[in-house]
């Protein structure tokens, strides 16, 4: 089975379709956080909904709420 390993966060990526795993990989290539515990977020937030979804990605390096 075809597979990819990103280079920069070490995440296996693999399918059985070619044409699949490259589209895989170019998202991957948009959304890779680069290091584990790095903060980023692409995600739709309903503005009422102010609680953190994820506790990894709730502050940002320094301590500082990423949600506004």
């Amino acid at each position: 089975m075809p597979e990819i390993i990103c280079k920069d966060c070490g995440k296996r990526l693999f399918h059985e379709n070619d044409h699949t795993l490259k589209i895989e990989q170019s998202i991957h290539q948009k959304f890779c956080r680069k290091k584990q515990g790095n903060s980023y977020s692409y995600m739709h937030r309903d503005p009422n909904n102010t609680s953190c979804m994820d506790e990894e990605r709730c502050n940002d390096a320094d301590g500082k709420s990423i949600l506004k």
